[in-house]
């Protein structure tokens, strides 16, 4: 008998989010898999909010993304932020649940298929020093490390700097939102070598407007990356 298989017989696999007993580790039970909403299918080409119909061989984009003008090329979310979806965030984010990376990061794998480049370098969306001091870990630097790992791409968690304390979007508008993100990124001079002329994926926990990737992906942009391409785990959509 095997290390892993042993410590299986006194330590039985639990499901992640509500520990009843599975078949492996990192896994949901039946309930829980039923309650998370993976995104299948048709998706919007620069949010990755699923869209109805067949996969086409033209370019889609949803109603948003029709009307905001995005300055990335492509966009993916591996679930909706609801259900279970939405109990993971808040747990790996407020709730101290490190654990949930790994598989978080696996589904985003799959979610980034269309999105990576070879060499791409993966970026997080950094926390400003305040938040990070009182939460102790960037959620977004944890899910792009263990995306990076997976899909073999380099990885810089510190390219980018949120400068301004911008608080918290919940109960902001659209235009509200933009707004107070505007210019509160930037990439340090001593980390322009890493963005300059490369590809970059975007990673962040949560998508609601898209205001917060677009002033990062504009920060990237100024520093002279080629292209910028965004990948959340959870999307947050109307009627979802």
């Amino acid at each position: 008998m095997g290390m892993q298989a042993a410590l299986h017989m006194v330590y039985p696999p639990q499901c992640m989010t509500c520990a009843a007993l599975v078949t492996s580790d990192f896994g949901l039970c039946g309930d829980c898999w039923r309650d998370t909403p993976f995104i299948t299918g048709l998706a919007c080409d620069l949010c990755g909010v699923p869209l109805p119909g067949d996969d086409p061989d033209d370019r889609v984009l949803c109603d948003d993304c029709l009307t905001i003008a995005r300055p990335w090329s492509q966009g993916r979310s591996a679930l909706l932020y609801r259900d279970n979806a939405r109990h993971m965030v808040l747990a790996l984010k407020h709730g101290d649940r490190l654990d949930l990376a790994r598989p978080a990061a696996q589904w985003l794998l799959r979610a980034a298929g269309p999105l990576i480049r070879p060499g791409m370098m993966v970026i997080p969306i950094p926390l400003h020093w305040f938040r990070l001091f009182r939460r102790k870990y960037n959620q977004a630097a944890l899910l792009s490390a263990a995306l990076a790992k997976g899909a073999g791409l380099p990885h810089c968690p510190d390219a980018l700097t949120r400068h301004r304390f911008t608080g918290t979007q919940e109960g902001r508008d659209r235009d509200d939102r933009f707004a107070n993100l505007r210019d509160a990124f930037s990439v340090p001079k001593a980390r322009v070598r890493f963005v300059d002329q490369r590809d970059i994926l975007l990673v962040d926990d949560v998508m609601t407007s898209g205001a917060t990737f677009a002033a990062a992906t504009e920060a990237l942009f100024a520093a002279g990356a080629s292209s910028v391409s965004v990948l959340s785990f959870a999307r947050v959509a109307k009627d979802a």
